[in-house]
């Protein structure tokens, strides 16, 4: 059957209609696919053909107050692996087994493993001289790449505070932990391209992108005194062999913590050698016990504000023990301490006098004081594991809880909460958190991207109260059970506190945790210093004893540190047989050279500047010194 034309036209028509319609769809779907998906489609291929030599960021370093580095890294290289390149995966393995100090079988399914590219844990962290051995094996698809490693320059020093690195450069404890991901960074890497037999692609350029390292952690300890502490600890630890030691230093006008320190310690870099029990716990923060006569300060404060004592003109007679609840409680001194002004009673840590301040101010009222002053909550510092304490439930305080509480038995503090609360009462009356932490910098701009200010919680005290309870310190230290931390020259305030430890609900024979909390200078403090000293050794077990003398040496060696000058004005000291002779420095101002023969016969001279005249001297005239103690004197020409 023949067709006609007009049906011949009609499908070729319809032909070239669709076939027309078709290139249409591929023309439209070859224009999308280059100039819309184009970009996206050659990325995927460039993610297949991609291999990566990652470039670790620089953690932040940590530093004190003062610029000095407490945390900081040191370069140790990593070894990688590209299994494609690798051309005799039996020979690289037994090359790289040998220097790396691994097994042939352990290299060999590394290098041979389905990955783009692998990390050799052996490799990891290497010293350069090891990362040279490796590159003059010049082994294919072998790679040494940049990599650091957490350094600690102080060894032990202020362990607890910074914490540790792991492996990875990831914080696991402490500062290193708490601002992990300020320090941190951000990875970088060098990219380049490789076909499916992991031969480089020639003709595609390789891709760099640089590490941002982590930002600076500046904090508001001062290594002067953080040295100064620690110094002092491994005395105290060699001398009593305790069980344990604790120390905070803090400027009690705005909560920044100036050193922190226990024992025992351990070495941030050598933390898998030491027991965790050890490093995760930072007694400062942690650890809570009965805190003994050093919270005597809160129920004196309490008292002094409730106007429920007048220091100087009340009286009160201790018989060495009060009846409170049918419970004997007694007087630390065997006897009493008989007649005495109620300052006194402060000097001379009398517990009866103390249980007598508790009930004129009342249960309620006591307790409102001492939660006001922080006690029973956590005080916020920027620090991980702080514990609380443990407070009386109101409903099961009879009389006898409500004594005990007054000097300082029965509840359960931590070291920062009394160091924070002892600030308060002695800084004007306010409370404020503490903290470690002062400021995130960028290292390569020098911008500062975080800055903490004091946080300032409450008002617990008049200025007026404050003032008195300073005096009464003061006096503790030149005439009451403190005298242990009296340094010539500088007012010194202080409690001393000797408790008790428990254990299964007794407390324990010739066991206790004696403390000192000292504040200087008296009419104007800069520095609060507690030492908790936990079952000295071969010593009697009092505050007093042990850990005044440790606080005395820290605030002389610290004011001088904070450039406090010495000064005349000082209660006088109450004289015992034990006590280093003093001497008078005289005014040397204005001398001649020739003159000091005659002058400083029981101290040594440190002469310092040109000329024949002295125009300035350290100390100044007037402040007793120690015999034997060494004088600055500075020359210089004569104005006449």
């Amino acid at each position: 059957m023949r067709v006609s034309n007009v049906t011949v036209r009609k499908r070729l028509l319809i032909a070239l209609t669709v076939g027309l319609l078709i290139f249409f769809i591929i023309d439209v779907r070859l224009g999308y696919v280059q100039f819309f998906l184009g970009d996206k489609l050659t990325g995927q291929a460039k993610q297949l053909w991609s291999r990566d030599i990652p470039f670790e960021p620089k953690r932040g370093e940590i530093l004190d107050r003062n610029g000095v580095a407490l945390a900081t890294n040191v370069s140790a290289p990593t070894v990688y692996v590209i299994p494609r390149q690798v051309e005799n995966a039996e020979e690289t393995s037994a090359k790289l087994a040998s220097v790396l100090k691994m097994s042939q079988d352990k290299a060999y399914k590394l290098i041979t493993k389905s990955a783009s590219s692998v990390k050799i844990p052996e490799g990891r962290k290497i010293s350069h001289e090891k990362a040279k051995e490796v590159r003059a094996l010049g082994l294919k698809g072998v790679y040494i790449a940049e990599d650091s490693k957490r350094h600690y320059p102080f060894g032990s020093y202020l362990s607890h505070v910074l914490g540790f690195a792991g492996i990875d450069n990831q914080g696991l404890m402490g500062i290193e932990l708490s601002y992990d991901k300020e320090l941190s960074g951000e990875k970088g890497y060098v990219q380049f391209y490789a076909d499916a037999k992991g031969r480089r692609m020639k003709n595609m350029a390789d891709d760099y992108k640089p590490a941002i390292n982590g930002l600076d952690l500046k904090l508001t300890i001062d290594s002067k005194i953080q040295t100064i502490i620690e110094r002092e600890l491994d005395q105290a630890e060699a001398a009593y062999n305790p069980d344990g030691i604790i120390a905070i230093a803090m400027n009690p006008n705005n909560g920044e913590v100036m050193a922190m320190s226990s024992r025992p310690s351990f070495d941030p870099a050598n933390f898998k050698n030491v027991a965790p029990e050890i490093y995760n716990r930072n007694l400062p923060v942690w650890s809570s016990y009965e805190p003994g006569s050093t919270f005597k300060i809160i129920t004196l404060a309490a008292a002094l504000e409730e106007n429920k004592v007048d220091l100087q003109k009340d009286h009160f007679h201790d018989p060495g023990y009060v009846k409170v609840g049918g419970a004997r409680l007694r007087c630390w001194k065997r006897g009493g301490h008989g007649s005495q002004s109620f300052l006194e009673v402060v000097q001379n840590s009398c517990n009866p006098g103390f249980v007598e301040l508790g009930n004129r101010i009342g249960k309620d009222k006591l307790f409102s004081y001492i939660r006001n002053f922080g006690f029973g909550e956590k005080t916020g510092i920027d620090l991980q594991g702080e514990a609380k304490g443990i407070m009386f439930n109101m409903n099961r305080v009879g009389p006898v809880e409500h004594a005990t509480t007054a000097f300082g038995q029965g509840v359960s503090v931590t070291p920062i909460q009394q160091v924070a609360a002892v600030s308060a009462a002695v800084n004007g009356g306010t409370l404020y958190t503490p903290y470690i932490a002062k400021e995130l910098v960028d290292p390569d701009t020098g911008e500062v991207v975080m800055q903490k200010t004091p946080e300032a919680k409450r008002k617990v005290i008049s200025e007026e109260t404050s003032s008195k309870v300073r005096e009464a310190l003061e006096s503790v230290v030149a005439q009451g059970t403190g005298k242990g931390a009296f340094v010539e020259g500088y007012r010194v305030g202080g409690k001393t506190g000797t408790a008790q430890k428990a254990q299964n609900g007794r407390y324990l024979e010739n066991n206790h945790i004696v403390s000192f909390i000292g504040v200087a200078p008296a009419d104007k403090p800069e520095l609060v210093v507690y030492i908790a000293v936990d079952n000295p050794k071969g010593t009697s077990q009092f505050g007093g004893v042990v850990a005044a003398p440790i606080v005395g040496n820290i605030m002389e060696d610290a004011l001088r540190a904070l450039n406090v000058e010495p000064r005349k004005e000082q209660i006088e000291k109450e004289k015992a047989w034990n006590d280093p002779v003093m001497v008078e420095v005289p005014n040397l101002v204005g001398m001649s050279k020739k003159d000091l023969q005659t002058q400083l016969l029981y101290l040594r001279m440190d002469i310092a500047g040109q000329g024949e005249k002295i125009v300035k001297q350290s100390p100044q005239a007037g402040v007793k010194v120690k015999e034997g103690s060494t004088i600055r004197i500075y020359l210089g020409e004569s104005n006449e």
